[in-house]
């Protein structure tokens, strides 16, 4: 279709954007297009294009099976997926199974029907081509980057992420992952499998043969070698059988032109990996600047890698490499191609790693080309990817001889010019409005000029020079300017030997030449004659004005075009036919092509301005506007124009007949030339990025497409949605690297200038191959496309603002005679007394007249709209017209009503007087409340001093804070409303649970009190110290004291001594409190044996350390108080010790409970041990010895026995309770029943402990450490009341028998009162058990309701006397007579018996009770057996008690030995 063609750039930052098929045909995805190149060895020629996508193409595949290589498979950012005939350049079929862009797509190597890709959210999709099925899976939640199908089992597929993952997952087995590849810490840009099956190609040096032999056996044929290249710089070589890495290449510091690497370079790598046909020790890999290296992964160091292209300069890519796919061609030679971000694609020999080809690509619009009149066949192009292209097309060599130019250039190239007879020299215009002059032969950077435009840059045209630069001395005149014109109407002439002088604008000398006093129309383009006489410019009003050179004087005026003129073309004058010279081609934006002859005027110039409305010639049958167009130098009157509708036609002017029609381009056409040397040769470029040659006579159509043939022809090639002109970059768009960019759009030459732009116009699609990557981003590889169609979506989606006056707007609407009409009646009412009948300005049908009359036509057509506005329920233009009309008061009424008052409203509200401003304020606020906007109503509230109204508006919507706040910034300290907001929001804060808040409150309103209660509720130690403080600093001295105490009793309780004593020194008089502290940190400390508690401190004291261990406790005790504290039998004041016992005396100290703590405990004991030492100090024996008493009986009692036992150790040392302290030498004698009935009690459990103790020993040594060892004593307490000793543990060896005697009174155990009073206790609990039993059995009877004869029948029920066995509960009751049996009257009476018994007995034996007599007896008699210890008048004593006092089965079992 076409000859040799520049294709758009491929896309950038894909990781699979171009593949080549078998047959040696490239694809490469450039924009929304797959441009099809077919290459080989020497050449490249572009042969077609698969166009249909909707966004860029992010993926491209080949299937290179055979009898498929025809086929291939695209993906877009538009999430589809489409298979594509390349032969027949048609679509076969398309899949949608992505719901995001899509990142990657391969066709498997092994399975010609699977297609697989992966999207940007991780999910990977296959795809059958034979059956159209597809299944997704979702291997990991990350994003992909890339992904390659196995070429040696069809199911295993590996996939880089963005993360620097790579994952190797099984379809057989919906998408199982088998190995997840972890090494690198960046993207993952590329993947390419081993074409060899098998491990073992890399394992032939020695320091691989250890990593080889530290896994899976090294070639065993089980696996393929995967590489992959990252951003961070590594490629690394794994192993798809083990899982793991077996090699990294760290890519080499390649200097260029002597340079060092830029430290950047990281974030512009790109790093693509090929794996070459039948090489496995062989890759190619890119590099940071665009060169490409070859890895021999056999060698070590610098030998390693081969750089490509080293034969002769500038083989290389300049740019970082994206793609690279090989063929093998006939000779078995095998290609890589390559493309890169220099917008080059290059073909190299992988055997001489030499550059074969360059085949340029375009990466923007191609908004000018043009052929140098000196260079034979040297074709400039200016194009939007901010560079400029020469190619010399007679070049035999390479036909791609291209050369880039871009210093200079910030933007889009929009103009070209070449100097008309010296050679080399090439004007250019960009779209910022630069002006400058490239000497193309030279590498030296272009001359700029130093006059800008505002606008772009659309025309350059080099002609004779005019005022002001015509003058001046001869030798400094140059002969000839160069002239542009840009988008904001003005013509410069430049001086192209003193570009930094400043251009003139040519307007001023047509005003002064021609007389002119009115605005000129802004100029659109310009053309001069080629003899340099006249020259053509077009207006913006379609309005062509020939003026004479060099006073510019006006010859003519064509008045022939309606819209734009955006191209103006003078025949050659080299034409055989004089009468040709003259003829001037316009074409503007309503698609004909006028030809003028100017031949009568320009010889014979007349002396007034000649207007001309009939063209020479018309030339119709394009369909949308004229872009460009050019006169064949070979021919006569033949003229090729290009135009918007996406065709370039050749006309046979003098015949206004249409002679070809080229349709090659996809989208519009921006620019046009004809070939200096082939007459059949036409060169075009446009909107696709392409530049294309292509010859008149091989053309199939002969006019443009018109009807529904043009309206396929639009859809085939409008993939994108249509976008207005933009002229904003987009973002990334402009960079420091002109190489790169593509700048903003520009929609063809004069599409800025025109007021209303075609529908048709349409933006360059922005890929990802026309911005800069900047280094901080990482997403520059997508498309911008989307960006831009979603802003162009969202624009459509706004509404347009409503009219307020729409009956008169609509009124300017109505067919152009009754415009014309309405002039005239308007003129007469303006001009003339008496206007004509019926013609009432701003009233019906002449209600739009009144915006055009008087003040009350006017008011007129307000009354009009605001009917109208009321009846569409627009009031808020009615509020609107109100205002503009003077009726504020009117216009806030209803705003009101509607509930539609607004600030501005509301500003304007003070005009209509005080009373109305306030009753507006107060109804806005009702608005405002109503929209839940109370802190603004509050404040609208202030604006008319109503303060204690804005308060309570904020209070009673719970915003205490900025009601606080409103009432200290502007009422009195005093004010009692702060105080009541202080308490409300306390309550509120409170129940909320916000502590501190709700005490921040109280302190502000003045309540202490409260503020240290309220802290204190949540009770934790930091809360109740702090409580505390706040007490005491306020000066709530019960309350800081109450709290101290608190929290002192939960640090002691976690073993923070020294946190409790800190928080109860604050408070001099909690220093009993302390001393009771002092004496439990001692007492547990002095406890603390591994035996009895594991425990960890938090803090204690160094004052607790043990020290000697026969010191007592009590003397520890006094000790450290009169160290510590002050406190002796001297001290006074308030360390007075009298003073300190009355007040200790008051703290509570509950009944000792089997559950209590033990820590517990130890606090309730310890504060009975600090009473008896104050008491001690005092002399106070009787108290003294009940406070020990005391302290002994709350471990007793609360089931610690032996920390009872080890604290009767601590106190009495010598285990006589008479002996108190030899320190400080107390002996105790006791005249107080109450105090001796105390002692005695302290004694016998002191006894009670030895009694077992001896026991104890005597069972050890009968023993010799046997399993008795580790009998416990509570187990032996056990036998002996049960009767469970045997006698072989009796039983004694004459030679083992000891004769230890007892170290303490036995007698004192075998008290006859304290027996009586056990044995009617037992009685009594005994008593209460069977009482308790027949309540249950009872219940239970009732709940089951037997029958009552029956029940009647079983007589009395029958209660266990004790927690005997099932079976010795039954013998019991067999042995029981029927007179005997229990009833509940029986039961009670004994009770009674029982309880009057107990009343007989002194209280002194049930206040201070003695350990257990009938056990002690029974041990004691155990004892006797062992040891003749035990006297026989002490074993009587034992035998008299237990026969009198022993009771109950058990006991009685346990006794039998002794008494029979």
């Amino acid at each position: 279709m076409h000859e040799r063609s520049l294709p758009a750039s491929p896309n950038w930052y894909c990781s699979r954007c171009s593949d080549v098929s078998r047959s040696g045909l490239l694809g490469v995805g450039a924009k929304n297009i797959i441009f099809l190149i077919d290459v080989s060895a020497s050449s490249c020629r572009v042969v077609g294009e698969l166009a249909g996508h909707r966004d860029l193409v992010s993926g491209f595949s080949f299937c290179q099976h055979a009898g498929q290589s025809h086929l291939c498979v695209s993906s877009s950012n538009d999430g589809c997926i489409r298979f594509w005939d390349s032969d027949n350049k048609v679509l076969i079929k398309e899949h949608a199974a992505h719901q995001t862009p899509v990142a990657a797509v391969h066709w498997s190597p092994v399975d010609k029907n699977l297609v697989v890709s992966g999207d940007e959210k991780g999910v990977v999709v296959c795809h059958w081509f034979n059956t159209g099925d597809t299944s997704s899976f979702f291997p990991e939640p990350r994003t992909i980057f890339c992904l390659t199908c196995s070429p040696h089992t069809w199911s295993t597929v590996a996939v880089g992420y963005k993360d620097g993952m790579i994952v190797l997952i099984d379809l057989s087995k919906k998408g199982e992952v088998i190995h997840r590849l972890r090494g690198h810490d960046d993207e993952i840009h590329s993947l390419a499998w081993s074409s060899l099956v098998g491990e073992d190609a890399l394992y032939n040096r020695p320091e691989d043969s250890e990593v080889a032999n530290s896994g899976a056996p090294a070639g065993d044929g089980t696996g393929c070698y995967l590489a992959s290249g990252s951003k961070d710089q590594t490629v690394r070589i794994w192993s798809s059988a083990k899982g793991k890495s077996v090699m990294t290449l760290k890519l080499p510091y390649v200097k260029k032109r002597g340079s060092a690497v830029d430290p950047g370079v990281k974030e512009r790598l790109w790093l693509h990996v090929h794996w070459p046909r039948g090489q496995p020790t062989q890759l190619v890999s890119s590099c940071f600047s665009g060169e490409l290296v070859m890895w021999d992964l056999t060698r070590t160091g610098k030998q390693r890698w081969t750089l490509f292209g080293t034969s002769s300069e500038g083989q290389n890519h300049n740019r970082i490499v994206f793609n690279m796919s090989s063929v093998l061609v006939q000779d078995n030679r095998e290609l890589l191609i390559s493309t890169s971000m220099d917008r080059e694609i290059k073909c190299w020999d992988l055997a001489s790693l030499d550059c074969c080809w360059t085949l340029p690509t375009l990466g923007g619009f191609v908004y000018a080309l043009t052929f140098s009149p000196v260079g034979t066949g040297c074709l400039a192009l200016g194009v939007g990817d901010n560079m400029i292209r020469v190619w010399n097309t007679l070049t035999t060599q390479n036909q791609y001889d291209t050369r880039s130019f871009w210093q200079g250039i910030k933007s889009k190239v929009t103009a070209l010019a070449w100097h008309p007879r010296k050679e080399g020299s090439l004007s250019f215009g960009t779209d910022d409005g630069k002006v400058g002059i490239y000497d193309v032969f030279s590498n030296k950077p272009p001359q700029i000029s130093s006059s800008y435009h505002r606008k772009t840059v659309y025309t350059l045209a080099w002609g004779p020079p005019v005022p002001p630069m015509s003058f001046g001395a001869a030798g400094g005149k140059s002969s000839i300017s160069l002239y542009s014109c840009a988008g904001e109407g003005t013509i410069l002439q430049h001086d192209p030997s003193r570009l930094s002088g400043e251009a003139s604008d040519i307007d001023k000398l047509i005003r002064d030449t021609n007389s002119i006093k009115h605005k000129l129309s802004p100029h659109t383009d310009l053309s001069w004659k080629p003899d340099g006489k006249v020259v053509a410019i077009g207006n913006e009003d379609g309005c062509i004005e020939v003026y004479q050179a060099p006073s510019l004087k006006l010859l003519c005026s064509i008045q022939q075009h309606h819209k734009i003129i955006n191209t103006l073309r003078w025949h050659h004058d080299h034409s055989s036919a004089p009468e040709l010279h003259c003829l001037l081609a316009s074409g503007s934006s309503n698609a004909i092509v006028y030809v003028h002859d100017l031949r009568a005027i320009i010889e014979n110039p007349p002396e007034s301005p000649v207007v001309l409305t009939e063209p020479h010639r018309r030339l119709c049958g394009h369909t949308a506007k004229i872009t460009d167009m050019a006169w064949s130098p070979h021919h006569d009157a033949r003229l090729v124009t290009a135009s918007y509708d996406g065709t370039a036609q050749v006309w046979d002017v003098l015949q206004e007949e249409a002679l070809s029609n080229y349709r090659g381009h996809i989208g519009y056409l921006l620019c046009v030339d004809w070939s200096p040397v082939d007459p059949d040769v036409i060169w075009t470029g446009g909107k696709d990025f392409t530049l294309q040659e292509w010859r008149v006579s091989k053309q199939e159509f002969t006019k443009p497409p018109k009807g529904k043939k043009m309206l396929e022809l639009k859809e085939k090639t409008k993939t994108n949605p249509k976008q207005k002109k933009k002229n904003k970059k987009p973002p990334g768009a402009g960079g420091a690297v002109p190489l790169e960019m593509n700048g903003g759009p520009v929609t063809g030459p004069k599409a800025t200038k025109e007021q209303e732009p075609s529908e048709d116009e349409e933006d360059e699609v922005s890929s990802t191959n026309s911005s800069v990557p900047t280094v901080s981003s990482e997403s520059q590889w997508k498309s911008s496309a989307a960006i831009k169609s979603k802003d162009k979506t969202d624009l459509l989606k706004k509404k347009k603002p409503r009219s307020m006056l729409p009956i008169s707007t609509s009124m300017d609407h109505r067919p152009k005679e009754d415009l014309l009409q309405d002039c005239i009646n308007l003129a007469s009412v303006k001009h003339s007394k008496a206007p004509p009948a019926g013609c009432v300005p701003g009233q019906g049908e002449h209600i739009h007249l009144g915006l055009f009359s008087d003040r009350q036509a006017l008011y007129r057509m307000f009354e009009a709209e605001e009917e109208a506005h009321v009846e569409a329920a627009h009031f808020d233009c009615v509020v609107y017209l109100r205002l503009w009309s003077g009726d504020l008061e009117g216009a806030l009424q209803l705003a009101t009503e509607r509930g539609e008052l607004n600030d501005h409203l509301l500003s304007v509200a003070p005009m209509a007087g005080f009373e109305v401003w306030s009753r507006t304020v107060e109804a806005f606020v009702k608005q405002l409340c109503l929209q839940e906007q109370y802190l603004k109503a509050a404040s609208h509230l202030l604006s008319v001093n109503k303060l204690y109204e804005a308060v309570d508006l904020l209070r009673s919507h719970k915003l205490y804070r900025e009601a606080i706040a409103l009432v200290k910034a502007r009422l009195p300290a005093e004010d009692p409303v702060l105080k009541e907001l202080y308490t409300c929001w306390a309550a509120v804060l409170e129940k909320d649970g916000h502590f501190s808040a709700a005490a921040k409150c109280h302190l502000a309103a003045g309540a202490s009190f409260d503020a240290a209660k309220v802290i204190a509720r949540k009770s934790d130690v930091s809360s109740l110290r702090t409580a505390a403080s706040l007490a005491r600093i306020s000066g709530e001295v019960a309350l800081a004291q109450s709290l101290a105490l608190r929290c002192a009793k939960d640090l002691a309780a976690a073993l923070d001594w020294v946190g409790a004593q800190e928080v109860l020194s604050s408070q001099e008089s909690l220093l009993v409190h302390r001393l009771h502290l002092c004496v439990a940190e001692l007492l547990a400390a002095m406890l603390a044996d591994p035996q009895v508690e594991s425990q960890s401190c938090v803090s204690s004291h160094p004052w607790v350390s043990l020290g000697e261990r026969h010191v007592c406790l009590q003397d520890r005790v006094r000790d450290v108080w009169e160290q510590q504290f002050g406190v002796s039998q001297k001290s006074e004041g308030r360390r007075g010790v009298g003073a300190l016992l009355q007040e200790l005396k008051s703290a509570e100290s509950p009944t000792p409970t089997p559950n209590v703590p033990l820590r517990q405990v130890q606090l309730y004991s310890s504060l009975h041990l600090t009473r008896a030492v104050l008491s001690w100090l005092l002399d106070d024996e009787g108290q003294l010895i009940k406070e020990l008493w005391k302290a002994v009986a709350w471990f007793r009692d609360a089931g610690h026995l032996s920390v009872s036992a080890e604290l009767c150790r601590l106190l009495f040392p010598d285990a006589d309770v008479s002996v108190f302290s030899r320190k400080h030498p107390k002996i105790l004698d006791h005249t107080e029943e109450e105090a001796k009935a105390a002692a005695t009690s302290l004694q016998a459990f002191i006894n009670y402990q030895h009694l077992y103790e001896h026991w104890w020993r005597s069972s050890t040594r009968i023993t010799n450490g046997s399993a008795a060892d580790s009998r416990p004593a509570d187990e032996l307490k056990d036998k002996v009341m049960n009767g469970e000793i045997s006698e072989s543990e009796e039983s004694v060896c004459p030679v083992t028998r000891w004769c230890d005697k007892l170290d303490f009174d036995a007698s004192l155990l075998l008290s006859e009162r304290h027996a009586a009073c056990q044995a009617v206790q037992r009685s009594v609990r005994e008593v209460q058990e069977r009482l308790a039993a027949m309540v249950v059995q009872h219940s239970r009877a009732q709940e089951g309701k037997p029958d009552s004869a029956e029940k009647e029948t079983d007589g009395p029920t029958q209660i266990s006397t004790t927690t005997e066995s099932p079976g010795s509960q039954a013998s019991a009751d067999a042995g029981r007579r029927p007179e005997d049996q229990d009833t509940l009257l029986t039961l009670s009476s004994k009770m009674s018996e029982h309880q009057k018994q107990l009343v007989e007995l002194p209280d002194t034996v049930k206040m201070y009770p003695h350990p257990d007599v009938v056990e002690c007896c029974l041990v004691l008699l155990h004892v006797s057996k062992a040891s003749p210890s035990v006297s026989e008048s002490l074993q009587q004593q034992a035998k008299d008690l237990l026969r009198k006092y022993a009771t109950g089965p058990t006991v009685h079992k346990a006794s039998k030995q002794f008494l029979t």
